[in-house]
């Protein structure tokens, strides 16, 4: 049982790129935080970036259904029905997140096309979306244990 942080396209570039709107934060900083706060919570946490959408595709395939994804696919929010796809064919509970509202910005940037695959999305609250996705996964998974549920999603929607 493990909860998967994975960071899209450009996300590399987290504090160094627009940082008016995606804040100053480094992806390693983020992710420090991240895996700090699953180990004092007793879950492992395993942060991945990729800037190549294969990859991010097959990542997703190789989750199993104990496990739990909190995904930015970045600019492939409005894009990849490949990610949809991958995340709707592995039954793991997800959530999106994104550091900026993207319902406020440009027009192309207000549809995602991963949210329908996802339990919930957390967007427009910097670094703190990602830490609220996890504080729900840890409790998500917390409740997984305590009921000894190892099902994905579907079922889970179902108790």
């Amino acid at each position: 049982m493990k909860i998967y942080v994975f960071h899209g396209v450009n996300l590399n570039l987290l504090g160094r790129r627009e940082p008016e709107i995606y804040g100053r934060t480094s992806l390693a900083e983020l992710n420090a935080r991240l895996e700090a706060m699953g180990r004092e919570n007793g879950i492992e946490v395993e942060c991945r970036q990729t800037n190549y959408e294969g990859e991010m595709v097959s990542w997703i395939g190789e989750l199993k259904p104990s496990d739990f994804l909190i995904i930015n696919p970045g600019a492939w929010t409005h894009s990849s029905y490949a990610l949809y796809d991958a995340i709707k064919g592995v039954n793991v509970p997800a959530l999106e997140v994104h550091l900026s509202n993207i319902y406020a910005r440009e027009g192309f940037r207000s549809r995602s096309l991963i949210a329908g695959a996802c339990l919930g999305q957390i967007s427009g609250l910097g670094t703190d979306s990602y830490l609220l996705a996890l504080a729900y996964a840890l409790e998500f998974q917390k409740y997984r244990q305590e009921k000894n549920l190892q099902q994905g999603v579907e079922e889970n929607k179902n108790s």
